[in-house]
């Protein structure tokens, strides 16, 4: 068999695990995601938030909207060299060594280069940040978690890189082992992620003891969630805005509190601890972990298909020629914007369906709304998103939505409307 009939022999198994796939992502995302969640009417921000809030609101957003768009052009930009030009070719062609040794160099140059154009959008938006009182970081401190951020970055982009380039010098259908590497090392790391990776940039405590303490434990038990502990994260010393989160699946599954948080009533921390404990009951983490995993190795093979596409205008010879790693990085990078906003419609839908799930624990939307808008008020929330900016950046409903929705609730639930 020629080269050519065999190409596209291996193109059609490619494309024909790609289909398969593609559906099995398709089924695991409609049967993981609660699409008829309960909503409230059309949002109003004037009803539950004063015209100064709602001017600080729209200044806010006013104020980010350019350095938030600038870096998103400077992405697709630099992404369509890489993917559409030999840019990539041409820089990473001057490192020497080996070639695993390259295609490390390689990631280090592409991303450092990035960073170079990146950083300075960065300060912008920290520097407004700092004028709204979100941040009270010095320029240390901030140059530290963004080089940390970007360390961790690296070292996962070499850990899957250095994987792919090894296969596809050994193996024609890398896209084979490809596949499944890429999905278990996003099992494995969304695994450890809260162990080995936030610690990086948070210290942890156990809530203190105390009647919070007693009454979120008893909560979660109350809600059939098993949670050993409640943990409690530095945050202040780096913002004023409140959040929680959960996150690990099985033996590394935590719910994290800000500590700035805890300055609320202690009603409104249980509301949202009681979200939270929504976000563990339903195994949110780790379904969107399968799907993210299912979704890397839909990549993989992607990569596989299109790659001969790009591999003239990227001047290279394939994907196992260390001075690929730059239009692979350039792939990925489009291929995480073109899946932002779907993760964003599933995203609203399962914050959603965790609001519900604390109104039907805790019985109280009068806390709930206010809980919300003291999370909406002290983290300058957009009120209002424009239609561009709720594709591409909303991932929670917004905190007039979350409003309407509890007075749904309250409505549907004979409880009076607060």
């Amino acid at each position: 068999m020629d080269a050519d009939a065999s190409g596209g022999r291996l193109r059609r198994e490619a494309a024909i695990a790609m289909v398969l796939l593609g559906l099995v992502i398709l089924a695991v995302a409609v049967f993981s995601t609660p699409w008829q969640v309960l909503t409230g009417g059309p949002p109003d921000p004037a009803a539950d938030f004063s015209s100064a809030e709602i001017a600080r609101s729209q200044a806010f957003d006013a104020a980010t909207t350019l350095p938030s768009y600038l870096a998103l052009a400077l992405t697709l930009v630099f992404a369509g060299l890489l993917v559409a030009t030999p840019f990539g070719a041409t820089v990473l062609g001057r490192l020497k060594g080996p070639w695993w040794l390259r295609v490390i160099l390689g990631i280090i140059v592409i991303t450092a280069i990035v960073e170079v154009f990146r950083w300075p959008l960065g300060m912008w938006f920290e520097t407004i940040m700092r004028d709204y009182g979100l941040s009270i970081q010095d320029w240390a401190g901030w140059s530290v978690d963004r080089l940390k951020g970007m360390g961790v970055e690296v070292f996962l982009l070499c850990l899957m890189l250095l994987a792919l380039v090894a296969l596809a010098r050994k193996v024609r259908r890398w896209w084979i082992p490809a596949a499944v590497g890429a999905f278990a090392l996003t099992l494995v790391a969304s695994f450890v992620y809260p162990v080995v990776f936030e610690p990086m940039f948070n210290e942890f405590t156990s809530m203190e003891q105390g009647s919070l303490r007693t009454n979120l434990l008893d909560l979660a038990e109350r809600d059939g969630v098993p949670v050993e502990d409640v943990l409690v994260a530095d945050a202040s010393r780096r913002t004023t805005a409140l959040n929680a989160y959960v996150s690990g699946f099985g033996a590394t599954r935590r719910i994290v509190v800000y500590d700035n948080l805890l300055k609320a009533p202690p009603a409104e921390v249980e509301l949202v601890v009681a979200h939270e404990l929504g976000h563990a009951k339903y195994n949110d983490v780790l379904y969107g972990t399968l799907i993210g995993g299912l979704g890397a190795a839909l990549g993989a093979i992607l990569l596989f298909l299109v790659f001969g596409a790009i591999r003239r205008r990227t001047g290279v010879t394939s994907i196992a020629d260390p001075r690929a790693v730059g239009a692979v990085m350039g792939l990925m990078t489009i291929g995480s914007l073109i899946m932002g906003p779907i993760q964003n419609v599933i995203s609203r839908h399962i914050e959603g369906r965790a609001d519900v799930h604390a109104l039907d624990l805790t019985k109280d939307p009068a806390t709930f709304i206010a809980m919300q808008k003291r999370l909406a008020v002290t983290n300058i929330s957009d009120l209002s998103p424009d239609a561009v900016e709720y594709v591409l950046y909303v991932s929670h409903p917004s905190g007039p939505e979350r409003i309407a929705m509890a007075r749904s609730w309250a409505k549907l639930n004979g409880v009076p409307l607060p």
